[in-house]
């Protein structure tokens, strides 16, 4: 019989612990074979992947990456949970979005989604949504009781509250059976329109829900307007620590104890398909919210309750099927990361209301993860993780150094009447539209792999969002014009724009370089032909002429551009091309008017491309 040493099964005892230096030389190694002469810590420093808010994902992480003690669940800092159980005992919260304006459509909706797994609704209310007058056939036949409803009523969320006050009494629910949120959250609401609010009804439902609705929130802090407008993460935290802590001030001018206040919020942030950013934000989130706690004197008050919305700003209207999988990752950052609540946004949000099967698959993909994958049933899976941890502490300093900036700029309605929050904002979206413009950032469906022949989706459009304050910005938002266009000339002439790829040589020479350029310029609308045969320059000549393009694109090696390219661009501009580009960067060669690689502004080039062969 074997008997295994005391410390157990140690598989690698016999072995040396590698270090880091040793790892460090390894990747040197392997760099130095694609041409990167870099050694220690640069070798290191060459494999990371830079992100918003100045910091950056490492290649490798250790213990040496040591991060503050995350706690544990339901004990401050709250890092790892709200509460002890976390989302172990019943899941997290299924919330979805009712976005009809007509009562009966809202209705059978509503009950459409909470007899097939959604667990609270989250009611659209005021202009552009459900009219308030609205709201009792909008929730016929819904238990009161057993499904919370969260409301999202703007400048109506005074009349809307006392209406769903009404219907409680009216309908017999006690008054401790009533749950989720009233929505009041003024300087969101500002965020959105440019519109002030007087606080003071958000102030006076907070006291009522105090008094006599105990588990009724008054308000909601929604930091997806800034999400929306291009912010970072950091930027989201920050505005949203901001933003609680006026609504802090409000309410204790107004008689509550820090602990009355902090029971009346609840946060809601955007869950990206970055999975890890996500997890790390809403954990990061509520380490700030429990330090703020801390500062006030009310430390065991500072149990964040999170709402988590798969983010608007990632969906895109082309392919839009490919939402599906954006939004399934990101509803596994926000239930990993330990959202009380998660609303899955349905693949066609973005093209207007969506229909039955596209709320069906939005629903099921919590379903799936709670049922089939059982992401709930572990207490902050990602825990302990050295990356995780790292990045959380990161995002937390991140976010406490803007929300710095926006204090003592006077507080969030101060930094929001000045611009300023709106000009650190836009300043982060323009970098993030530079990377998508040349595709380092890139778009599944979009950017990379488009497809010309799709079927357009068709939905009935949406209401009319809500506007004069902060703008709303898309990742596919320049890519959807030069599509736009692209689709304006099919329907006036009954084609698309074409470019010519002139594929020299052997497919060896040419296929990786005639799929880079045919999916860059595919991503503008403009469709890619060629001729696999090319022989010579007046074989090329014949085959431009016979595709019907205007402009022309070389792809081959470089040592096939030094042979031809010049020749061949030379005889592509005699049978008529307006414009030569070249696959790839190599030296300058005659004849050729613009060069197509990895990095290049793909969306000025594309534009440019159109604005030359005349599409509007």
């Amino acid at each position: 019989m074997t008997v295994l040493p005391d410390d157990g099964l140690s598989l690698a005892a016999e072995f040396p612990d590698a270090t880091h230096e040793q790892w460090q030389r390894l990747v040197e190694g392997v760099l130095r074979k694609s041409g990167k002469d870099v050694s220690g810590p640069a070798a290191e420093e060459a494999l990371s992947t830079a992100l918003e808010d100045g910091l950056s994902t490492r290649p490798l992480y250790t213990a040496r990456e040591a991060a503050p003690d995350a706690g544990y669940p339901g004990f401050a800092p709250f890092v790892r949970g709200g509460t002890a159980a976390g989302s172990a005992a019943a899941g997290w919260d299924v919330r979805q979005r009712i976005a009809a304006t007509d009562p009966a459509g809202a209705n059978e909706t509503a009950l459409a989604d909470l007899e097939n797994g959604v667990t609270s609704l989250w009611l659209g209310v005021g202009p552009g949504a459900l009219p308030v007058s609205g709201i009792e056939r909008a929730l016929d036949g819904v238990f009161l009781d057993l499904a919370p409803v969260a409301l999202d009523a703007g400048s109506e969320v005074g009349p809307a509250a006392r209406e769903l006050f009404r219907l409680y009494e009216e309908r017999g629910i006690p008054r401790d059976a009533a749950h989720g949120t009233l929505g009041a959250d003024p300087l969101g609401h500002e965020a959105r329109t440019g519109e002030r609010l007087d606080p003071a009804a958000a102030v006076e439902l907070a006291r009522l829900c105090g008094q006599e609705y105990p588990n009724l929130r008054a308000l909601t802090v929604d930091a997806l307007p800034y999400h929306e407008a291009g912010g970072s993460a950091g930027q989201e935290l920050g505005a949203s620590l901001a933003t609680a802590v006026a609504y802090l001030r409000e309410l204790t001018e107004a008689g509550l104890t820090v602990e009355e206040a902090c029971v009346q919020l609840e946060f809601r942030y955007a869950a990206t398909a970055d999975q890890f950013l996500t997890i790390a934000k809403l954990r990061a989130a509520r380490r700030l919210w429990a330090r703020v706690a801390e500062i006030c004197g009310a430390p065991d008050a500072g149990a964040q309750r999170q709402h988590a919305v798969t983010s608007p700003v990632m969906m895109s209207r082309r392919d839009p099927w490919v939402n599906m999988l954006r939004t399934t990752v990101a509803c596994l950052g926000a239930g990993v990361g330990g959202a009380d609540s998660v609303t899955v946004l349905p693949f066609d949000h973005s093209l207007g209301l969506p229909d039955a099967f596209a709320r069906r698959i939005a629903r099921n993909t919590s379903t799936i993860l709670l049922e089939e994958s059982h992401l709930a049933r572990v207490i902050d899976p990602a825990g302990g993780s050295w990356y995780v941890e790292r990045l959380t502490d990161e995002l937390a300093h991140a976010g406490w150094e803007f929300f710095q900036e926006i204090e003592r700029a006077g507080g969030q309605a101060a930094a929001l009447r000045s611009g300023l929050i709106g000009e650190r904002l836009a300043a982060t979206w323009a970098e993030r539209s530079e990377k998508l413009a040349k595709r380092r950032e890139p778009i599944t469906g979009v950017s990379e792999f488009p497809n010309l022949t799709e079927r357009p989706v068709e939905r009935v459009a949406p209401p009319a969002e809500a506007s004069g304050g902060l703008p709303r910005v898309r990742r596919d938002e320049a890519y959807e014009i030069l599509r736009s266009r692209s689709d304006a000339h099919l329907d006036s002439t009954g084609a698309r724009p074409r470019v010519f790829l002139a594929a020299l040589g052997p497919a060896a020479a040419h296929t990786a370089r005639a799929s880079f350029a045919s999916n860059l310029f595919q991503a503008g609308g403009i469709e890619a032909v060629h001729d696999p045969v090319t022989v010579d320059a007046a074989t090329v000549a014949e085959a431009f002429k016979a595709s019907g393009a205007t402009v022309a694109c070389l792809c081959s090696s470089d040592a096939l551009y030094e042979e031809q390219a010049a020749e061949v661009a030379e005889a592509l501009k005699s049978a008529g091309a307006g414009r030569v580009f070249l696959a790839g960067r190599p030296a300058d060669h005659p004849g050729v008017d613009a060069y197509v690689f990895a990095g290049c502004d793909a969306v000025s080039v594309l534009s440019s491309t159109l604005d030359h062969m005349g599409v509007a």
